[in-house]
């Protein structure tokens, strides 16, 4: 793949870290509202109250003291997950899938067994404050484990895909679906290894793959193929996305949605500054459409008018735009 020039960049409408902070989230995220979304505890609470479906919170772990009682609290509990309230990146989230009933292990998503004493460790860390923006001593909560709805099962290494979307305004602009691999240990996280495939705003059906930067057609380690990926229940998606603006009035917005087997969308949390890398998934860049849905002279305030609109405007075109950023 040959270097792309800074003046291409900008004709193919690419947005970069520095215009997002300045003209961006600067200018439609008021900061005060950065705890609903940077807790995700708050986050939880917050979309229960709004009606957004999120995986069931368990149990909320505040002190030492809690972390020591947890293994009474969690004994007739077999799958769920804990993760750190203000953390970020995927630091610190432990997925337990089951429970060995000989040896009263805890097995994780990996297959790794471990123990009660083990699982304190780590809750202790997060409540330490190990996993947690800047170190502040924080909360593990424990909620649910979600099934990943069986259609993604050969595209996806052992975790649980799920799909980042952007919203702006409330309007979803821009999304696509996170599949973990063997590199990326599980976890749909990009940095770490994970495959981005972007995904049309109109049909939720893949645009391209990329892994590390990279145009990939199959998964490494189940080689499936990622070309003709659908993701069901697209539209109910896009609305439970699009009412994570109303929830939260945050204009600049990264919200992660999971496909439960049971229950469909479920918000899994939101970023008030969420990356760029979901551009070259989509091959296309977000200035344009951002620039349009800011040019609109009155912007709906039903979620469900916005969802339609961004399905009629910004679906993909052609496919010559979708080979254009990797010529």
């Amino acid at each position: 793949m040959e270097w792309i020039t800074p003046r291409r960049l900008k004709r193919l409408g690419m947005l970069g870290m520095n215009c997002r902070n300045v003209e961006y989230i600067s200018r439609f995220n008021d900061r005060r509202n950065y705890p609903l979304v940077d807790d995700k505890l708050q986050t939880k609470l917050l979309a229960e109250e709004y009606g957004v479906a999120v995986p069931n919170l368990q149990h909320v772990i505040r002190t030492q003291r809690e972390v020591a009682a947890v293994q009474a609290r969690l004994r007739l509990t077999e799958r769920f997950v804990v993760k750190p309230a203000h953390g970020s990146g995927g630091k610190g989230i432990l997925v337990i899938i089951g429970r060995d009933q000989e040896t009263d292990e805890l097995i994780r998503s990996n297959g790794e067994r471990i123990t009660w004493i083990d699982l304190r460790r780590h809750m202790s860390n997060v409540v330490s404050g190990l996993y947690s923006l800047g170190g502040r001593t924080d909360q593990a909560i424990v909620e649910d484990l979600v099934i990943a709805d069986p259609i993604f099962e050969a595209v996806s290494y052992e975790g649980v895909p799920d799909i980042r979307l952007i919203l702006f305004m409330g309007y979803p602009v821009m999304g696509m679906l996170r599949l973990a691999t063997r590199a990326s240990d599980g976890k749909a996280n990009l940095h770490q290894g994970a495959i981005g495939v972007g995904l049309d705003i109109a049909t939720g059906r893949s645009i391209a793959a990329v892994q590390n930067n990279r145009i990939v057609t199959t998964h490494p380690d189940t080689n499936a193929p990622l070309d003709h990926l659908q993701v069901p229940n697209w539209e109910r998606l896009l609305h439970l996305a699009a009412g994570c603006y109303d929830m939260t009035d945050l204009g600049y917005l990264g919200a992660d949605i999971v496909l439960d087997r049971e229950r469909g969308p479920l918000l899994l949390e939101l970023n008030a500054r969420p990356g760029l890398t979901i551009q070259v998934t989509n091959q296309k860049g977000l200035r344009p459409r951002l620039a349009h849905i800011e040019s609109l002279g009155r912007r709906s305030a039903v979620a469900e008018d916005r969802v339609s609109y961004a399905m009629t405007h910004f679906g993909h075109q052609s496919n010559q735009e979708q080979a254009e950023l990797f010529e």
